[in-house]
């Protein structure tokens, strides 16, 4: 059953069948009053945002000289540094989180454009798009409903977009699958290209070169072991994948502002939650946990 409309809190949805592989998940949000800015971890997704009332404001974040700024509506592509945004008032949202080959098939644009940054959707998708889906998504009188909007808005974009090279597709699963411990050398392996070709790839594909998502993968490889496995940093560190503790540590104070060790302390305050393969539960730490709903 859906949960009443005007009733504040997180709702979390999940696509159509058609969809999956391209949408992560669905979330939305309702604000009864302004929210505390919250820190976002560079992950593995694409992010879609769509609201009315108040509207977002990025306080830091993107590398490619975005302003702290109100958004309405946004997309915003891999990161490679922490994110601080929040509401300051009332308001409803939706975030939309895309698989990077998703949101290549859905953008139609190479993902290296949105590298680091954020850009309103309008651009992408053409003057109007944006106020007449937050239009649909404003009269709807359910979660679930907005959830079936969001769905048709997304399958007439994806019937219209390319699919993805699969030396790409290849290259960034094996990516995800070793949890960013993977050689360019094992790339050109595993899909007979050249070093070249899989970096023009994948920059073009998911938005980041290789060794860049490796470190991104990598880092959520340590959250993840983190969360279940080994006090000792040391240990860690090896588990996950790093050369030593101190690679660990440069990793992690780039990607997160924070220490392996205050992480952990946050981790502990707030366990993380269950990863669906692209994008990891270990955002918005040290905040309150909101109530997330199945609508």
């Amino acid at each position: 059953m859906s949960e009443p409309i005007d009733q504040p809190g997180e709702y979390i949805g999940r696509s159509a069948a058609s969809l999956r592989g391209i949408v992560i998940r669905y979330r939305g949000h309702h604000m009864a009053g302004a929210r505390p800015a919250r820190v976002t971890l560079p992950s593995a997704s694409v992010t879609l945002l769509l609201g009315w009332g108040q509207p977002l404001t990025i306080r830091s974040g993107p590398a490619q000289g975005v302003s702290p700024a109100s958004w309405p509506a946004m997309i915003a592509g891999l990161q490679t540094a922490p994110m601080l945004a929040g509401f300051d008032g009332s308001g409803y949202a939706v975030e939309i989180d895309l698989t990077p080959l998703g949101a290549y098939q859905l953008l139609h644009l190479p993902l290296h454009h949105l590298a680091k940054t954020v850009i309103a959707p309008d651009h992408i998708m053409g003057p109007g798009w944006a106020a007449n889906a937050t239009e649909q998504l404003a009269a709807a009188l359910s979660w679930s409903r907005r959830w079936q909007i969001l769905d048709a808005l997304l399958a007439r974009r994806l019937s219209a977009g390319a699919l993805p090279s699969p030396a790409a597709v290849q290259a960034w699963s094996l990516l995800r699958e070793r949890g960013g411990a993977v050689s360019l050398r094992e790339m050109t392996r595993a899909t007979g290209l050249g070093q070249r070709r899989i970096q023009q790839l994948l920059r073009e594909h998911v938005g980041l070169p290789p060794q860049t998502l490796s470190r991104i993968l990598r880092f959520h490889r340590a959250l993840a072991v983190a969360s279940t496995g080994p006090d000792s940093l040391v240990d860690l560190a090896s588990w996950a994948g790093y050369h030593d503790q101190s690679h660990m540590n440069r990793d992690f104070r780039a990607l997160s502002g924070k220490t392996p060790g205050e992480l952990l302390h946050l981790m502990r305050r707030r366990p993380a939650g269950h990863s669906s393969g692209h994008i990891q539960s270990f955002n918005d730490f040290g905040l309150p946990t909101p109530s997330n709903r199945f609508a």
